[in-house]
Protein backbone atom coordinates (compact mmCIF):
# COMPACT_ATOMS: atom_id res chain seq x y z
CA UNK A 1 0.00 0.00 0.00
CA UNK A 2 1.35 3.42 -0.97
CA UNK A 3 1.98 6.04 1.71
CA UNK A 4 1.35 9.79 1.55
CA UNK A 5 2.64 12.32 4.08
CA UNK A 6 0.76 15.63 4.08
CA UNK A 7 1.92 18.82 5.83
CA UNK A 8 -1.03 21.04 6.73
CA UNK A 9 -4.54 20.10 7.85
CA UNK A 10 -6.35 23.02 6.27
CA UNK A 11 -9.11 22.62 3.71
CA UNK A 12 -6.88 21.48 0.83
CA UNK A 13 -4.78 19.10 2.94
CA UNK A 14 -7.89 17.44 4.38
CA UNK A 15 -9.63 17.15 1.01
CA UNK A 16 -6.60 15.53 -0.60
CA UNK A 17 -6.14 13.22 2.40
CA UNK A 18 -9.75 12.05 2.02
CA UNK A 19 -9.43 11.33 -1.69
CA UNK A 20 -6.11 9.50 -1.38
CA UNK A 21 -7.45 7.36 1.48
CA UNK A 22 -10.54 6.66 -0.59
CA UNK A 23 -8.31 5.37 -3.38
CA UNK A 24 -6.41 3.02 -1.08
CA UNK A 25 -3.47 5.07 0.19
CA UNK A 26 -2.18 5.13 3.74
CA UNK A 27 -2.34 8.84 4.59
CA UNK A 28 -0.57 10.64 7.44
CA UNK A 29 -1.69 14.23 7.92
CA UNK A 30 0.42 16.60 10.03
CA UNK A 31 -0.90 19.77 11.64
CA UNK A 32 1.32 22.29 13.40
CA UNK A 33 -1.38 23.45 15.83
CA UNK A 34 -2.35 21.45 18.91
CA UNK A 35 -5.93 21.18 17.69
CA UNK A 36 -7.84 21.29 14.43
CA UNK A 37 -9.76 24.52 14.21
CA UNK A 38 -10.82 26.85 11.43
CA UNK A 39 -10.69 30.63 11.57
CA UNK A 40 -13.13 32.35 9.31
CA UNK A 41 -16.75 33.05 8.67
CA UNK A 42 -18.59 31.74 5.63
CA UNK A 43 -17.31 30.26 2.38
CA UNK A 44 -18.55 30.15 -1.21
CA UNK A 45 -18.93 26.64 -2.61
CA UNK A 46 -19.38 26.69 -6.37
CA UNK A 47 -20.31 23.68 -8.49
CA UNK A 48 -16.69 22.53 -8.91
CA UNK A 49 -16.19 22.53 -5.14
CA UNK A 50 -19.54 20.89 -4.46
CA UNK A 51 -18.75 18.07 -6.89
CA UNK A 52 -15.37 17.55 -5.22
CA UNK A 53 -17.10 17.25 -1.85
CA UNK A 54 -19.61 14.78 -3.29
CA UNK A 55 -16.75 12.72 -4.68
CA UNK A 56 -15.15 12.28 -1.25
CA UNK A 57 -18.44 11.90 0.62
CA UNK A 58 -18.30 15.16 2.59
CA UNK A 59 -20.95 17.15 0.73
CA UNK A 60 -24.07 16.61 2.82
CA UNK A 61 -22.40 17.33 6.15
CA UNK A 62 -20.61 20.39 4.75
CA UNK A 63 -23.76 22.08 3.42
CA UNK A 64 -26.35 20.94 5.97
CA UNK A 65 -26.89 24.54 7.18
CA UNK A 66 -25.88 26.36 4.00
CA UNK A 67 -27.87 28.96 2.14
CA UNK A 68 -28.65 28.27 -1.52
CA UNK A 69 -27.73 31.39 -3.45
CA UNK A 70 -29.85 32.48 -6.41
CA UNK A 71 -28.01 35.67 -7.37
CA UNK A 72 -24.67 37.42 -6.95
CA UNK A 73 -25.41 41.13 -7.30
CA UNK A 74 -22.76 43.85 -7.67
CA UNK A 75 -23.66 47.45 -6.75
CA UNK A 76 -22.04 50.78 -6.08
CA UNK A 77 -22.07 52.38 -2.63
CA UNK A 78 -25.47 53.93 -3.30
CA UNK A 79 -26.99 50.55 -4.13
CA UNK A 80 -27.27 50.98 -7.93
CA UNK A 81 -26.89 47.55 -9.60
CA UNK A 82 -23.81 47.27 -11.83
CA UNK A 83 -23.92 43.56 -12.68
CA UNK A 84 -25.72 40.38 -11.71
CA UNK A 85 -24.83 36.68 -11.91
CA UNK A 86 -27.85 34.33 -11.54
CA UNK A 87 -27.57 30.69 -10.43
CA UNK A 88 -29.42 27.63 -11.71
CA UNK A 89 -30.00 24.10 -10.47
CA UNK A 90 -27.07 22.86 -12.56
CA UNK A 91 -24.86 25.85 -11.78
CA UNK A 92 -25.13 26.20 -8.02
CA UNK A 93 -23.54 28.33 -5.34
CA UNK A 94 -23.99 27.37 -1.68
CA UNK A 95 -22.78 29.35 1.30
CA UNK A 96 -22.17 27.40 4.53
CA UNK A 97 -20.25 28.46 7.62
CA UNK A 98 -16.58 27.68 7.05
CA UNK A 99 -16.50 25.72 10.31
CA UNK A 100 -19.17 23.33 8.99
CA UNK A 101 -17.08 22.58 5.92
CA UNK A 102 -13.98 22.04 8.03
CA UNK A 103 -15.72 19.70 10.46
CA UNK A 104 -17.22 17.72 7.57
CA UNK A 105 -13.76 17.18 6.08
CA UNK A 106 -12.29 16.17 9.44
CA UNK A 107 -15.08 13.66 10.08
CA UNK A 108 -14.75 12.22 6.58
CA UNK A 109 -10.95 11.93 6.88
CA UNK A 110 -11.31 10.09 10.19
CA UNK A 111 -13.94 7.76 8.74
CA UNK A 112 -11.62 6.92 5.83
CA UNK A 113 -8.77 6.04 8.19
CA UNK A 114 -6.54 9.09 7.70
CA UNK A 115 -3.97 9.33 10.49
CA UNK A 116 -4.13 12.91 11.80
CA UNK A 117 -1.24 14.16 13.94
CA UNK A 118 -1.67 17.48 15.76
CA UNK A 119 1.24 19.38 17.34
CA UNK A 120 3.29 17.91 14.51
CA UNK A 121 5.11 20.79 12.79
CA UNK A 122 6.97 20.01 9.58
CA UNK A 123 10.42 21.53 9.10
CA UNK A 124 11.13 20.61 5.49
CA UNK A 125 10.46 18.23 2.61
CA UNK A 126 12.87 16.55 0.19
CA UNK A 127 12.09 15.72 -3.39
CA UNK A 128 13.06 12.04 -3.07
CA UNK A 129 9.95 11.66 -0.90
CA UNK A 130 10.90 12.62 2.65
CA UNK A 131 8.99 14.75 5.14
CA UNK A 132 11.11 16.05 8.02
CA UNK A 133 9.41 17.00 11.28
CA UNK A 134 10.76 19.75 13.52
CA UNK A 135 11.53 17.00 16.04
CA UNK A 136 14.10 15.69 13.55
CA UNK A 137 12.10 12.61 12.59
CA UNK A 138 12.26 11.78 8.89
CA UNK A 139 9.27 10.08 7.30
CA UNK A 140 9.72 8.46 3.89
CA UNK A 141 6.74 8.24 1.57
CA UNK A 142 5.68 7.55 -1.99
CA UNK A 143 4.13 11.03 -2.06
CA UNK A 144 4.79 14.14 0.06
CA UNK A 145 2.40 17.09 0.04
CA UNK A 146 2.99 20.68 1.13
CA UNK A 147 -0.38 22.17 2.05
CA UNK A 148 0.91 24.81 4.45
CA UNK A 149 -0.76 27.89 3.00
CA UNK A 150 0.03 30.98 0.96
CA UNK A 151 3.15 31.80 2.95
CA UNK A 152 4.43 28.23 2.69
CA UNK A 153 7.88 27.64 4.19
CA UNK A 154 7.99 24.27 2.46
CA UNK A 155 7.45 25.86 -0.94
CA UNK A 156 10.32 28.21 -0.22
CA UNK A 157 12.48 25.25 0.77
CA UNK A 158 11.89 23.82 -2.71
CA UNK A 159 12.56 27.24 -4.28
CA UNK A 160 9.28 26.82 -6.17
CA UNK A 161 7.92 30.37 -5.76
CA UNK A 162 7.80 32.46 -8.89
CA UNK A 163 6.26 35.51 -7.19
CA UNK A 164 3.94 36.59 -4.41
CA UNK A 165 1.85 39.69 -5.12
CA UNK A 166 0.70 41.26 -1.84
CA UNK A 167 -1.54 43.65 -3.70
CA UNK A 168 -2.92 46.86 -2.23
CA UNK A 169 -5.81 45.48 -0.18
CA UNK A 170 -6.42 43.84 3.15
CA UNK A 171 -9.64 42.09 4.13
CA UNK A 172 -11.57 41.05 7.20
CA UNK A 173 -14.14 38.26 7.49
CA UNK A 174 -16.76 38.21 10.22
CA UNK A 175 -20.16 36.84 11.17
CA UNK A 176 -22.96 39.18 12.26
CA UNK A 177 -26.49 38.53 13.45
CA UNK A 178 -29.09 38.22 10.71
CA UNK A 179 -32.12 40.47 10.42
CA UNK A 180 -35.62 39.33 9.37
CA UNK A 181 -35.38 41.77 6.46
CA UNK A 182 -32.15 40.27 5.08
CA UNK A 183 -32.41 38.48 1.73
CA UNK A 184 -31.65 34.78 2.19
CA UNK A 185 -30.61 33.92 -1.36
CA UNK A 186 -28.78 36.99 -2.72
CA UNK A 187 -25.11 37.82 -2.25
CA UNK A 188 -24.78 41.60 -2.42
CA UNK A 189 -21.36 43.05 -3.21
CA UNK A 190 -21.00 46.80 -2.78
CA UNK A 191 -18.03 48.75 -4.20
CA UNK A 192 -16.96 52.34 -3.65
CA UNK A 193 -13.70 52.82 -5.53
CA UNK A 194 -11.28 50.28 -3.98
CA UNK A 195 -13.48 49.83 -0.89
CA UNK A 196 -15.72 46.76 -0.75
CA UNK A 197 -18.52 45.44 1.47
CA UNK A 198 -19.72 41.93 0.67
CA UNK A 199 -22.95 40.66 2.24
CA UNK A 200 -23.35 36.87 2.24
CA UNK A 201 -26.44 35.10 3.61
CA UNK A 202 -24.87 32.13 5.33
CA UNK A 203 -27.01 30.18 7.79
CA UNK A 204 -29.93 30.57 10.21
CA UNK A 205 -29.35 33.53 12.48
CA UNK A 206 -25.99 34.53 11.02
CA UNK A 207 -24.70 36.48 8.04
CA UNK A 208 -21.16 36.44 6.68
CA UNK A 209 -19.63 39.83 5.86
CA UNK A 210 -16.34 40.48 4.06
CA UNK A 211 -14.76 43.92 3.96
CA UNK A 212 -11.70 45.01 2.00
CA UNK A 213 -9.89 48.35 2.16
CA UNK A 214 -6.78 49.95 0.68
CA UNK A 215 -3.85 48.95 2.86
CA UNK A 216 -2.80 52.57 3.47
CA UNK A 217 -6.11 53.46 5.16
CA UNK A 218 -5.41 53.40 8.90
CA UNK A 219 -8.97 54.40 9.76
CA UNK A 220 -10.38 51.73 7.47
CA UNK A 221 -8.33 49.04 9.23
CA UNK A 222 -9.55 49.83 12.71
CA UNK A 223 -11.00 47.12 14.93
CA UNK A 224 -13.72 47.29 16.08
CA UNK A 225 -14.95 48.46 12.68
CA UNK A 226 -15.40 52.22 12.31
CA UNK A 227 -19.11 52.18 11.50
CA UNK A 228 -19.28 55.91 10.76
CA UNK A 229 -16.62 55.56 8.04
CA UNK A 230 -18.31 52.58 6.43
CA UNK A 231 -21.69 54.33 6.48
CA UNK A 232 -20.09 57.21 4.57
CA UNK A 233 -18.76 54.77 1.99
CA UNK A 234 -21.85 52.56 1.73
CA UNK A 235 -25.08 54.33 2.72
CA UNK A 236 -27.10 51.67 0.89
CA UNK A 237 -25.77 49.05 3.31
CA UNK A 238 -26.65 50.95 6.50
CA UNK A 239 -28.79 48.10 7.81
CA UNK A 240 -25.82 45.73 7.59
CA UNK A 241 -23.22 48.14 8.96
CA UNK A 242 -25.35 48.96 11.99
CA UNK A 243 -24.87 45.35 13.16
CA UNK A 244 -21.06 45.35 13.10
CA UNK A 245 -20.79 46.34 16.76
CA UNK A 246 -17.76 44.84 18.47
CA UNK A 247 -17.68 41.76 16.24
CA UNK A 248 -14.32 40.02 16.47
CA UNK A 249 -12.21 39.78 13.36
CA UNK A 250 -8.74 40.30 11.96
CA UNK A 251 -7.36 42.03 8.90
CA UNK A 252 -5.41 39.78 6.50
CA UNK A 253 -3.32 40.64 3.44
CA UNK A 254 -4.90 39.59 0.17
CA UNK A 255 -2.18 37.81 -1.80
CA UNK A 256 -1.69 36.10 -5.12
CA UNK A 257 0.85 33.25 -5.41
CA UNK A 258 2.36 31.92 -8.62
CA UNK A 259 4.84 29.06 -8.65
CA UNK A 260 7.57 28.08 -11.05
CA UNK A 261 6.25 24.56 -10.70
CA UNK A 262 3.78 22.69 -8.49
CA UNK A 263 6.00 19.71 -7.83
CA UNK A 264 9.60 18.60 -7.42
CA UNK A 265 10.29 14.89 -7.53
CA UNK A 266 7.79 13.18 -5.21
CA UNK A 267 6.75 16.43 -3.50
CA UNK A 268 3.70 18.44 -4.59
CA UNK A 269 2.18 21.76 -3.54
CA UNK A 270 -1.58 22.06 -3.11
CA UNK A 271 -4.08 24.77 -2.22
CA UNK A 272 -2.85 28.23 -1.31
CA UNK A 273 0.73 26.97 -1.21
CA UNK A 274 0.46 26.45 -4.98
CA UNK A 275 -2.01 29.08 -6.14
CA UNK A 276 -3.34 31.49 -3.50
CA UNK A 277 -5.56 34.07 -5.18
CA UNK A 278 -7.62 37.15 -4.29
CA UNK A 279 -11.13 36.25 -3.08
CA UNK A 280 -12.83 38.15 -5.88
CA UNK A 281 -14.47 35.08 -7.47
CA UNK A 282 -14.78 32.95 -4.33
CA UNK A 283 -12.74 30.22 -6.04
CA UNK A 284 -9.63 29.70 -3.86
CA UNK A 285 -10.98 26.71 -1.90
CA UNK A 286 -12.96 25.38 -4.86
CA UNK A 287 -9.92 25.26 -7.11
CA UNK A 288 -7.90 23.71 -4.29
CA UNK A 289 -10.48 20.91 -4.03
CA UNK A 290 -10.61 20.47 -7.81
CA UNK A 291 -6.82 20.24 -8.09
CA UNK A 292 -6.61 17.86 -5.13
CA UNK A 293 -9.07 15.46 -6.76
CA UNK A 294 -7.03 15.49 -9.97
CA UNK A 295 -3.75 14.94 -8.12
CA UNK A 296 -5.11 11.83 -6.42
CA UNK A 297 -6.33 10.46 -9.75
CA UNK A 298 -2.99 11.02 -11.46
CA UNK A 299 -0.77 9.42 -8.83
CA UNK A 300 -2.88 6.46 -7.71
CA UNK A 301 -2.15 4.13 -10.60
CA UNK A 302 1.10 5.72 -11.75
CA UNK A 303 4.32 3.74 -11.92
CA UNK A 304 6.36 6.94 -11.69
CA UNK A 305 5.13 9.54 -9.18
CA UNK A 306 7.30 12.47 -10.38
CA UNK A 307 6.04 11.98 -13.95
CA UNK A 308 2.45 11.70 -12.74
CA UNK A 309 2.79 14.96 -10.80
CA UNK A 310 4.11 16.77 -13.86
CA UNK A 311 1.15 15.43 -15.87
CA UNK A 312 -1.20 16.55 -13.10
CA UNK A 313 0.14 20.09 -13.25
CA UNK A 314 -0.07 20.11 -17.04
CA UNK A 315 -3.75 19.15 -16.87
CA UNK A 316 -4.79 21.50 -14.07
CA UNK A 317 -2.62 24.57 -14.35
CA UNK A 318 -4.38 26.13 -17.36
CA UNK A 319 -7.74 26.32 -15.60
CA UNK A 320 -6.12 27.50 -12.35
CA UNK A 321 -4.14 30.21 -14.14
CA UNK A 322 -7.35 31.28 -15.88
CA UNK A 323 -9.22 31.64 -12.57
CA UNK A 324 -6.34 33.60 -11.01
CA UNK A 325 -6.21 35.96 -14.00
CA UNK A 326 -9.95 36.55 -13.98
CA UNK A 327 -9.94 37.15 -10.26
CA UNK A 328 -7.41 39.91 -10.93
CA UNK A 329 -9.37 41.28 -13.89
CA UNK A 330 -12.57 41.41 -11.87
CA UNK A 331 -10.88 43.14 -8.94
CA UNK A 332 -9.17 45.63 -11.24
CA UNK A 333 -12.27 46.57 -13.23
CA UNK A 334 -14.59 46.84 -10.24
CA UNK A 335 -12.25 48.08 -7.51
CA UNK A 336 -9.48 50.04 -9.22
CA UNK A 337 -11.50 52.08 -11.68
CA UNK A 338 -10.58 55.81 -11.51
CA UNK A 339 -12.98 57.62 -9.16
CA UNK A 340 -13.54 60.48 -11.59
CA UNK A 341 -14.81 57.97 -14.19
CA UNK A 342 -17.17 56.02 -11.94
CA UNK A 343 -20.18 56.52 -14.23
CA UNK A 344 -18.23 54.89 -17.08
CA UNK A 345 -17.47 51.90 -14.82
CA UNK A 346 -21.18 51.32 -14.32
CA UNK A 347 -21.86 51.48 -18.06
CA UNK A 348 -18.88 49.22 -18.81
CA UNK A 349 -19.91 46.55 -16.28
CA UNK A 350 -23.50 46.50 -17.49
CA UNK A 351 -22.26 46.14 -21.06
CA UNK A 352 -19.67 43.38 -20.60
CA UNK A 353 -21.71 41.36 -18.07
CA UNK A 354 -24.14 40.54 -20.89
CA UNK A 355 -21.40 39.37 -23.26
CA UNK A 356 -20.89 35.61 -23.69
CA UNK A 357 -17.07 35.72 -23.58
CA UNK A 358 -17.13 37.64 -20.29
CA UNK A 359 -19.72 35.35 -18.74
CA UNK A 360 -17.80 32.24 -19.80
CA UNK A 361 -14.49 33.66 -18.61
CA UNK A 362 -15.85 34.68 -15.23
CA UNK A 363 -17.51 31.32 -14.59
CA UNK A 364 -15.17 28.84 -16.24
CA UNK A 365 -13.68 27.67 -12.93
CA UNK A 366 -17.06 27.23 -11.25
CA UNK A 367 -18.27 25.04 -14.11
CA UNK A 368 -15.15 22.86 -14.28
CA UNK A 369 -15.83 19.24 -13.30
CA UNK A 370 -13.20 17.65 -11.01
CA UNK A 371 -11.33 14.55 -12.21
CA UNK A 372 -13.05 11.36 -11.16
CA UNK A 373 -16.46 12.92 -10.58
CA UNK A 374 -18.18 11.74 -13.76
CA UNK A 375 -16.79 8.20 -13.38
CA UNK A 376 -18.00 8.13 -9.78
CA UNK A 377 -21.43 9.36 -10.81
CA UNK A 378 -21.68 6.73 -13.56
CA UNK A 379 -20.65 4.02 -11.10
CA UNK A 380 -23.36 5.07 -8.66
CA UNK A 381 -26.00 5.13 -11.39
CA UNK A 382 -25.00 1.64 -12.52
CA UNK A 383 -25.07 0.38 -8.93
CA UNK A 384 -28.53 1.85 -8.34
CA UNK A 385 -29.80 0.29 -11.57
CA UNK A 386 -28.48 -3.15 -10.54
CA UNK A 387 -30.25 -2.87 -7.19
Amino acid sequence: MRVAEIAGAGLSGLALACRLAQLGWTVNLHERSPELRMFGAGIWLWENGLKSLKLIGAHDAAVRRARYINEWRVSNGRGDTLASRPMTGDDKLLLPPRADLYEALIERAQALGVNIFTSSPVASVRKEGVLVLESGEERKADLVIAADGAHSRLREGLQATRFIDYGIEIGVRMMIDSSPDDPEDIIHEYWNGPWRLLYNPCTDGQTYVFLSVPIESERGKRLPIDQELWLEKFPAAAGIISRFGDVAGRWDRIVNVRCRQWSDGKVALVGDAAHAMPPNLGQAANMAFTNAMALAEHVTNADDIPTALREWEKSQRPITNHVQRWSYVYGFVVGKWPEQMESLRSDFLRFVSNMEWFENGLNRGARFSPAGYLASLASKLTSNKDE
